[in-house]
């Protein structure tokens, strides 16, 4: 069977190839769709990855399956998608079934690390690693990846804020990429008032939300922060230190900023005295990053999409946001999503 296939750290080594067909227990799949993402370049690349045999992986992180065969509790026709993370199997986050944090790093992760990806025609999958797509929600269903990451930032975040009474009223969105805009949804299916900044001109799909976009170079961060009198919320899905670190100093009394985008490179970053060593003490300020996701984050975000399939419907219809995975003879079509440019959460330059 065909799939897509590269070697880790070979720069444009990626390729479509034969390869065997899945053996072993668990539930056979037919792969419908991959989304495609900046963690997919930065393999081809070469940047990232780690070989899940010998040289070579497939790629494909982020997956729509039709089950193939009755067994483990799932009827053929199934839709399902499945989780990415698989626990190190020696921690205690792992085995409390919390792979997304792992406290070793010696977890594998479909298509990026150690085991091989969906991009190829049957996959053979651990039931338990399986969640379920509603029929209705269809093709739709291959956003539950990014979505899950979202999930759980917002999961964290309210965990975090609710040490002590608080209130979610006002959230922060820096990006309009992929991540930003689905974070953007979900704040708003919460009825959260939400304001979303990117240095794009405008966003309609932000817009489409609810929510107030801003277009960063018209008004900066910290106007923008004087204008609304702060945040209870910041969410950064940006790949810029800087900006990750500004995000303390935009958040009002007891407020929460979460730092989804990743950025490895070497540079020295500032915070303002003053942000660090009052604000942040005198007013109960946190700043915390998030990676991947657990199960319950997936199953939220399933849920969510479903709630919310016209808005997601019309996000894929005008950007391209999931990809059509189709395996015929010699052809393989992929289309990057929206914000392809570390839509997913990959360090540049470093494993996970």
């Amino acid at each position: 069977m065909l799939a897509l296939v590269t070697e880790p750290a070979v720069p444009h080594s990626t390729r479509v190839a034969d390869v065997p067909e899945p053996e072993g227990d668990g539930v056979l799949l037919r792969v419908l769709e991959v989304g495609v993402c900046g963690t997919d370049r930065e393999i081809s690349e070469g940047l990232f990855g780690v070989p899940a045999d010998g040289s070579s992986l497939v790629l494909g992180h982020e997956s729509l399956a039709v089950v193939e065969r009755d067994g483990h509790g799932f009827s053929k026709g199934d839709l399902v998608t499945v989780t990415v993370r698989r626990s190190c199997g020696h921690c205690l986050a792992c085995e409390e079934g919390a792979p997304d944090s792992c406290l070793t790093g010696d977890y594998s992760e479909r298509g990026i690390t150690r085991l091989d990806g969906f991009a190829r025609e049957l996959v053979i999958e651990d039931p338990e690693q399986l969640i379920p797509i509603p029929a209705a929600l269809g093709r739709l269903g291959v956003l539950a990846e990014p979505t899950s990451i979202c999930e759980r930032a917002i999961r964290h975040a309210l965990t975090i804020g609710g040490r002590q009474p608080w209130q979610l009223e006002r959230a922060l969105v820096v990006s309009a990429g992929a991540i930003g805009t689905i974070t953007t949804y979900l704040l708003r299916l919460a009825g959260i008032e939400v304001w979303t900044a990117s240095l794009e001109p405008s966003s309609e799909l932000v817009s489409a939300s609810g929510a107030h976009y801003v277009s960063t170079t018209n008004t900066s961060l910290n106007e923008l922060k004087t204008e609304t009198g702060g945040f209870d919320l910041v969410i950064s899905a940006v790949p810029d230190a800087q900006l990750m670190a500004d995000s303390l100093g935009l958040l009002r009394r007891s407020g929460v900023a979460c730092l989804l985008g990743i950025d490895g490179r070497p540079q020295a970053v500032s915070i303002d005295g003053p942000v660090l060593g009052l604000d942040a003490v005198l007013e109960n300020r946190v700043l915390f990053g998030s990676v991947n996701a657990h199960r319950q984050d997936w199953l939220a975000a399933v849920a969510s999409l479903d709630r919310a399939w016209c808005l997601v419907s019309d996000i894929c219809r005008r950007s391209g946001t999931s990809a059509r995975f189709e395996l015929v003879s010699d052809t393989f079509r992929s289309s990057t999503r929206l914000g392809a440019s570390n839509g997913c959460q990959t360090p540049p330059h470093q494993v996970r």
